[in-house]
Formats: structure tokens, C-alpha cells, sequence
């Protein structure tokens, strides 16, 4: 049997991940030392990124199976530390650069993520209910995928994605919970129980502001935001935020519906931002023999896709129809989306296409401004 070293120890830790940041935590500088006895006996020591980590035991538990796994280890023990605060800011700068000043990585000319503004001109539509399904459905397909929560006053995501669990800051840097593989951050989380968000205009542009710079978002595919309900401060906010960021406007069959939902994507006009394309939920209702039940009428969808394609005078696209399914209610109050626990229903079907078309986009300068003046000279 070959020796025992602390080399082959390291790396065997350096495929244990840090379950929130998700990088090797030999890369992130937790592993603290290793210490090998003649018998097999290893102790390894572990640096935490705070005090009260909510993924201590996890992460003993994967850096105990990992060492366990290495020829000639006959057992393995792990003490936890808790970096120094010069510690935290070094793994900040590693992560997020030496800038003092946290920046939107998603609005640097070099990101590569895709921003998706879910808006709404009206609230019953499940703008929040499609957002987290089509966030689970594509990291299901691998991608990486955030969504922010910027409904602030009628904030539902955690729920809907089954988790209460808090963010962790670590040096002025936010760590976001993973559900479901998504990374996801809301007010819910910095409230207490169901207290009410009471907040203006320039609160609200900051609180936005900082969930885009101070979190760690990592290096995402794509990432969602659940906008609020009409076209008021933060459909601005995110306008200027992130120029890039494309809207994706849902609506349902009504006519009313599909009037408000058009206003709403014609904000476009203003800021723009391309319109990625629109949503139809609850397009019908599948009755027991067969038949369909049109309950909010029929055509909403094409109406504001093509409304808005003659407006922008770009092709906006209806990506699909989500027919009216209790499962979708049980998987939001659950926290299950049904695109991952019926996928192949016709709602959760509907979703995974729709996620499919998004996943294949490739980001191009359609809806960037390219800062050219028309009238030369």
C-alpha cells in the first residue's frame, strides 16, 4: 500500500464544494490543516466562513466521506475554526474582485448571463408560479440559474421553491440560499414572519440595487427576476440597473388581461429592452372527458405578443400557454414546481418548453444600446 500523504488528502478535499458557494473549499482557502498519524488517523481542520455557518455539519460530512474514500485513511476526524475577518475579506476579493464598491456583474459589458424581467400588467396572473418553475426547469437542464425577488410587497418565491432558510453574509457579501439548485433571494428573508414591506420609490431602487451587487450571485446562466405587478418604480429600477435585462411578459386569455399585460411590455419603448417574448397561463382547463373550458376566454396571448411586435417593430414572440392545472397550486404551496414533480403534465409540459426555448438563446446585441448616433457626422 502506498504512503498516506497530505498531498493526496488535499486533493480529494478539492472536490468537496462549499455548499453556498459552490467552489472547492481547498480554492476558497477553508481548510485549515491536515494532519496525518502512522495508524491512518487523519485530522483535518476547517475554517467556516461565519460562526453560526448554517452548513457546518454538511460540510464536515462531505469532507469526512471524502478524505474516508482515500487508500490507507482508517479514520477520519474534523475540527471546525471560524475565519478571521481578514480571512473573509480575502475570500470576498477572490470572489468578487478588490473593488471596494460592490458592482451588478450582470450589467458589465463582458456578462454573459441572461436577464429575464418577468412582468405583469396586473396581479392573478402566476407571474410568480412561472418564474420558479421555469427557474427549476433550466437548472434541471443544467444551467445556472438565479432568481431575485422583486415583487417586495407581494413577495411569494421562497415559498414557492420550499425554503425558509436566511442568507449569510460574509464580509458585506451576501451568500444567497440554493433550492432546488436555485439561488434565490427575497425581502421574505430579511423580514420577520408576514410583516408587511412599507417602503417608497428610493428604498425600493436600493434594496433592488443591493440584492443585484451585494449578493453572490456566481457565474449564472441565467437569472430571473419576479417583477411587481405594472410598470411602476421597479420595472424602472431594473431598467436602469440592468440595461440588458429582456422582459418576459405573462398574461392570461382575457381580453382585459392581455390590455393591462401589453402596457406593461410596451415600457419597452422607453427603456429599450428587448422583449424576450409573452406567457399565456391558465389558457384553458382540461375537462374530465377531454374537452377544454376556455374559463378566462381565449386569444389573450397572440393578441399582446403581436400588439407588441407592431409596436417595438421586432418580433415578440408567444413562447407558450400554460393550461390551468391544480397541480400548479399544489407544487407553489408545497414548494415543489411542478416542473420538476409533474413534468409531464400539460402544465408542467408547457413550462419545460417554454424553459427549453429560453435555455437554447444565445445573447446577441438585439435590445443593447449600441450608443450609435443615426445622424453620423
Amino acid at each position: 500500500m502506498s504512503e498516506l500523504t497530505e498531498s493526496a488528502i488535499r486533493a480529494a478535499l478539492a472536490r468537496v464544494d462549499d455548499p453556498e458557494i459552490r467552489k472547492p473549499i481547498t480554492e476558497l482557502g477553508m481548510v485549515k490543516g491536515i494532519d496525518i498519524r502512522d495508524s491512518g488517523d487523519v485530522h483535518i481542520g476547517i475554517y467556516l466562513t461565519i460562526a453560526g455557518c448554517p452548513m457546518k455539519t454538511e460540510i464536515s460530512d462531505r469532507v469526512t466521506r471524502a478524505a474516508a474514500d482515500v487508500p490507507g485513511v482508517r479514520s477520519v476526524s474534523v475540527e471546525l475554526d471560524v475565519m478571521s475577518d481578514e480571512q473573509r475579506k480575502e475570500l470576498r476579493q477572490s470572489l468578487r474582485g478588490d473593488s471596494e464598491e460592490p458592482v451588478i456583474p450582470f450589467a458589465q459589458p463582458g456578462s454573459l448571463t441572461r436577464v429575464y424581467a418577468v412582468a405583469s400588467g396586473k396581479g392573478g396572473v402566476g407571474k410568480s408560479s412561472v418564474t420558479v418553475n421555469l427557474a427549476a426547469s433550466l437548472a434541471a437542464k443544467g444551467l445556472s440559474v438565479g432568481v431575485l425577488d422583486a415583487d417586495i410587497y407581494g413577495h411569494s418565491v421562497p415559498r414557492m421553491l420550499g425554503t425558509d432558510a436566511k442568507p449569510t453574509q460574509v464580509d458585506r457579501m451576501i451568500m444567497p440560499p440554493i433550492a432546488h439548485e436555485v439561488r434565490l433571494i427575497s425581502i421574505a428573508q430579511f423580514t420577520s414572519g408576514n410583516a408587511p414591506v412599507v417602503w417608497r420609490g428610493p428604498m425600493l431602487h436600493r434594496a433592488l440595487q443591493q440584492f443585484l451587487a451585494d449578493v453572490f450571485w456566481g457565474d449564472l446562466d441565467v437569472l430571473l427576476l419576479d417583477l411587481p405587478p405594472g410598470t411602476g418604480d421597479i420595472a424602472i429600477s431594473v431598467a436602469q440597473l440592468i440595461p440588458g435585462a429582456e422582459i418576459l411578459v405573462v398574461t392570461t386569455p382575457q381580453m382585459a388581461a392581455a390590455e393591462v399585460a401589453e402596457r406593461a411590455g410596451a415600457i419597452a419603448l422607453q427603456t429599450r429592452q428587448r422583449i424576450a417574448g409573452v406567457i399565456e397561463n391558465m389558457s384553458w382547463l382540461t375537462m374530465p372527458d377531454g374537452s377544454r373550458m376556455d374559463v378566462f376566454g381565449e386569444g389573450g396571448g397572440q393578441v399582446v405578443a403581436d400588439r407588441l411586435t407592431r409596436a417595438v417593430g421586432a418580433d415578440v414572440p408567444l413562447l407558450g400557454q400554460i393550461p390551468l392545472e391544480t397541480a400548479v397550486r399544489e407544487g407553489g404551496d408545497s414548494g415543489v414546481p411542478i416542473t420538476l414533480s409533474h413534468p409531464d403534465s400539460p402544465a408542467g409540459k408547457a413550462l419545460n418548453e417554454i424553459a427549453d426555448r429560453l435555455a437554447v438563446r444565445k445573447r446577441g446585441l438585439a435590445g443593447m444600446s449600441l450608443s450609435i448616433d443615426p445622424a453620423g457626422g
